[in-house]
């Protein structure tokens, strides 16, 4: 069960759910593999399994059939499948002394165990390992070599010798094996903004950054706009000292090991922006009005990032909130002069507030009704109409008793 799942440890980390290349499988997961283990090759790759090809040495071997066989000769064992083409060699030992090294891919910081190991009807003794030609000394277990955690040095070509055999012992070297170290894949890239939250006022200064969860080796980070490929600056930290109102968009890092690249999740960065340019509506600035007159102001800015809020001023002081103000029963107790002033809150620290206050409108209230006003503009054009048109008679009268 353990070599089971060590296989399919192995299967995933070569990312083969969805492999367009055959990859062929080693259980036990030794590399190179010995043939006293009894070792059981699997052939991983699209197309059906019926389909599968066997090459050894380089020469095709038995029939197409089974995705997986039982090694009973030393060779260089390859499959091929219609779906995904030919997989690279698994090397299958016979020899006296031999290095091995497991299948799986090593990553920085893992811990892994080389071992030198002969037949079974043979006793080796005095083990060394050597890396690169130097030699690592004695193993502390005897034939087993420990190391940990993995750096990116630690790659390389590996071999053991010792002292096989017994009695009349003969020093003997194994084949030399090339163990890679890859660093950690890039995961977790994450960006956050000082001030918290992506909000900042125009003028202030924005600090973007970028952390990784996961991922060893040196790394290069670069922040983009919009999606643009285009970097706006390179290294963790990305800095604008003074925020302009069109820098709000949305911001993302991305950051490459050389071998694979990651983003983190856009961040949206918003420019505030303060109030200006309060007026009030109807205009002119001057208004004349009888009591009873409907009246309603209106409060608005040019500019300025919501929520804005609104204060009435009647000769300065404070009467209503909001950006409009009814005013019912007018009297001539509301002549006077009126401003609005508007207000957002703004800043790093959520505290700073900007205002912008309105010209004054003068209100001048006269006593009567409109309707009145009215009725007596009607009432006097009709004693004029009347007064006429008894001078006309008269005149008439006048002349026709002349002309008798």
């Amino acid at each position: 069960m353990a070599g089971k799942v060590a296989l399919l440890l192995w299967a995933q980390t070569l990312g083969l759910a969805g492999a367009q290349t055959t990859q062929l499988l080693v259980e036990p997961p030794w590399r190179p593999a010995v043939l006293w283990d009894r070792v059981t090759l699997t052939c991983w790759g699209l197309g059906p399994t019926g389909a599968t090809t066997w090459y050894k040495d380089g020469r095709r071997w038995g029939q197409k059939g089974s995705d997986r066989i039982l090694v009973t000769r030393s060779g260089n064992y390859t499959c091929d499948r219609p779906g995904s083409g030919l997989s690279p060699p698994v090397s299958v030992l016979n020899d006296r002394l031999v290095l091995q090294v497991p299948t799986q891919t090593l990553l920085e910081g893992d811990t892994v165990t080389l071992r030198c190991r002969v037949t079974q009807d043979m006793s080796v003794t005095g083990v060394r390992f050597y890396h690169k030609e130097m030699d690592l000394g004695r193993p502390v277990s005897g034939t087993e070599l420990s190391l940990s955690p993995l750096q990116l040095h630690h790659s390389g070509r590996y071999l053991c010798g010792g002292l096989v055999g017994s009695g009349m012992s003969q020093w003997h070297n194994s084949a030399p094996v090339t163990m890679t170290v890859h660093g950690v894949p890039l995961s977790g890239v994450s960006a956050w903004v000082q001030p918290p939250g992506g909000q900042v006022a125009l003028g202030d200064r924005l600090v973007l950054n970028c952390t990784v969860a996961e991922g060893t080796g040196p790394r290069t980070f670069s922040w983009h706009r919009g999606g643009s490929g285009t970097p706006l600056g390179s290294g963790p930290h990305l800095e604008l000292r003074r925020v302009g109102d069109n820098d709000s968009d949305h911001y993302q890092c991305r950051v490459s090991d050389g071998d694979s690249t990651a983003e983190s999740v856009p961040l949206n960065v918003t420019v505030l922006v303060p109030v200006a340019n309060a007026t009030i509506t109807p205009g002119p600035l001057s208004h004349q009005v009888h009591t009873g007159d409907p009246v309603t102001l209106r409060c608005s800015v040019q500019v300025g990032s919501a929520p804005v809020n609104f204060t009435w001023l009647h000769n300065g002081q404070e009467v209503a909130q909001g950006p409009i103000l009814e005013l019912g029963d007018i009297d001539v107790g509301h002549s006077g002069t009126y401003q609005c002033v508007a207000t957002n809150q703004l800043g790093q620290d959520g505290h700073r507030v900007f205002w912008a206050l309105s010209p004054e409108l003068a209100l001048e209230v006269t006593p009567g009704s409109p309707w009145v006003t009215a009725v007596a503009a009607g009432v006097g054009g009709s004693l004029l109409f009347l007064l006429l048109l008894l001078a006309v008679i008269v005149g008439w009268h006048r002349r026709h008793r002349l002309c008798g």
